[in-house]
């Protein structure tokens, strides 16, 4: 279409040149104008015409220069903004004219440009962003080469970098707030002033002032401890300074133990700390003018916190000289409230075991008074389950005295292990006493049964055995099933009664020194003796015994030639 176009355009152009021609002709015919004027004419209209078209070709020609050196050039500029971008070449499309590559270069030229200032331009916002967000957390900023357009995915790992950075400060930022509470509230407490330049600036109005960076954030937190601590060692401070007035009051009867003196205030630690000291300075001067009655009160209290650590004796021995003395002086009162201190740090240390032998203890009286309530026949006509509930509380008693026993133990190791000194309980190890109460019980349980059996056989009457008369003279068949006669009845009273006195001779004599009398006597008394009556009552002498042993040997039955037992008694009364 645009071929022909053209192709009229050349065409009519022609035909306007003929007529323009036919024309001058004409005209020149009617002027008269002479053939060689008329050829000069022509020649004139044809340079002009030659003239212009020159021209014009001139210009078009310089167009198509220019068009060729701009694609020239911007096929260079383009694939230097390629390169520079890390883009792939640009490639033309074939069969174009010059005209449109050099309009497609110069559009595709101009996008480029445009994508790299847009990328510049956001490189520039995210590293003032970056750099901004470093500062604050000292880490290091993002590396964008310099110089350089950088590419999509740059820009995105930038974008990620600071996102990261932004979390990571919102965190920090919540970590500081959270320890900035925390000094600010440990300082309001104690009184505190600030004394460091971390201090002042974490307490600082200006939050941009502190950097949020780890070292700091470590600087914080270990100031935070160590507020902690010394928050601690006041409160540990003013406790004592607390118990030793209202120790001074107790000892000196003041008035302001009962409500002149404000125990509670809203005051900081410091200010509570000097309020105290003030009153124990003024009990103590308080307490010179008194020593007589503050040291015996003294005493009182050592005697009772002898009680509670369960000192024996011996260990209360050492401090006889002193508390014996009655030369009162300040020198003599601090000895005893030294030993007071010592005391209570022992209590302290020993809670446990002395909590856990508490325990034992409970349940030893409960095992002794079920061990009393077996023995009452009256129980057995109780009514409501109350022997049901009985006996499953004597087997939780029961259950419970040995795994006491062996956790005890195993405390008492590791006590004298650390320790590097036994643990005592009234004078003996621990063990040592616990075998001293089950020795004392069975010896009670033994000396009440002996009892009972002597009281038994004094009521038990005694019959004078008569001869069988001979059977021819009465003519009397004897009674074939009676098993015993008196004589053997008497005979075996007899010996009941000869070795309950044995075994109560035996157990009168110290412990190494067989009684005198004849080998038949002596033999009897060895097998009177029982394990559990062989240990003196020394700790020396006491070697361990288990709870199932206690047990096994309490519930043993003795034979009939140690100890006179319901089967003899059931046998002399048959024989009466």
């Amino acid at each position: 279409m645009t071929s022909r176009k053209s192709e009229t355009l050349a065409s009519s152009l022609i035909s306007g040149i003929n007529m323009a021609m036919a024309q001058l002709v004409d005209i020149w015919d009617s002027i008269g104008i002479m053939e060689e004027q008329r050829v000069e004419r022509m020649l004139t209209v044809k340079k002009h015409i030659e003239d212009l078209l020159r021209d014009m070709i001139t210009e078009e020609e310089s167009l198509r220069h220019r068009i060729k050196s701009s694609i020239v050039i911007s096929q260079k500029q383009l694939e230097a903004i390629c390169e520079e971008m890390k883009e792939g070449p640009y490639k033309l499309e074939e069969g174009q004219t010059i005209l449109q590559t050099e309009k497609n270069l110069r559009y595709r030229l101009e996008a480029l440009q445009k994508e790299k200032n847009d990328r510049l331009r956001d490189l520039k916002a995210l590293q003032l962003e970056d750099e901004e967000l470093c500062v604050q957390l000292c880490s290091t900023p993002y590396y964008v080469p310099s110089n350089t357009v950088p590419s999509y995915e740059q820009l995105k790992a930038l974008r990620e970098h600071i996102q990261d950075l932004t979390a990571e400060r919102r965190s920090r930022l919540a970590v500081f707030t959270a320890l900035r509470k925390d000094i600010a509230l440990l300082a309001s407490e104690m009184g505190h002033d600030p004394e460091t330049s971390l201090e002042r600036e974490a307490v600082s109005d200006d939050p941009d002032v502190f950097l949020l960076t780890h070292d700091n954030i470590k600087a914080l937190q270990l100031l935070v401890g160590q507020l902690g601590v010394k928050k601690g060692s006041l409160i540990l401070t003013r406790d004592k300074l607390k118990e030793r007035a209202m120790s001074l009051w107790s000892r000196l009867d003041c008035p302001e133990k009962d409500g002149g003196f404000p125990l509670d205030t809203q005051g900081t630690l410091t200010n509570d700390i000097s309020r105290w000291q003030n009153e124990v300075d003024r009990l103590e001067e308080l307490q010179k003018a008194r020593l007589e009655d503050v040291i015996e009160k003294a005493r009182l209290e050592l005697m009772d916190m002898w009680d509670k650590c369960l000192f024996g004796p011996e260990q209360r021995e050492a401090f006889n000289c002193y508390f014996c003395d009655v030369n009162y002086t300040e020198e003599l009162l601090l000895l005893h409230d030294a030993e007071l201190v010592k005391l209570k740090e022992y209590q302290e240390k020993a809670r446990p075991l002395l909590e856990a032998l508490e325990k034992w203890e409970k349940n030893w009286a409960l095992f002794q008074d079920f061990e009393r309530k077996a023995s009452d026949p009256s129980r057995f006509s109780n009514r409501g389950g109350a022997l049901l509930k009985e006996t499953k509380e004597r087997t939780k008693v029961q259950k419970m005295l040995p795994k006491l026993e062996e956790e005890m133990k195993g405390a008492v190791d590791a006590w004298e292990k650390s320790q590097g000194s036994a643990f005592l309980v009234r004078g003996l190890k621990l063990m040592d006493y616990i075998s001293v109460q089950r020795e004392e019980y069975k010896q009670q349980k033994d000396k009440e049964k002996n009892e009972r059996m002597t009281k038994k056989t004094e009521n038990t009457p005694f019959k004078t055995p008569t001869k069988r008369p001979p059977t021819g003279a009465s003519g009397a068949t004897p009674n074939k099933t009676r098993k015993q006669t008196p004589n053997q009845t008497v005979l075996r009273s007899a010996s009941v009664s000869t070795l309950s006195s044995a075994s109560s001779t035996y157990l009168s004599v110290p412990s190494g020194k067989p009684p005198v009398g004849s080998g038949k006597k002596n033999k009897i008394e060895t097998s009177l003796r029982t394990p559990l009556q062989v240990f003196n009552c020394t700790a020396e002498q006491i070697p361990g015994i288990t709870y199932s042993d206690f047990t096994s040997e309490l519930s043993k039955k003795a034979s009939q030639e140690a100890v006179l037992n319901s089967t003899v008694l059931l046998d002399v009364e048959k024989g009466n």
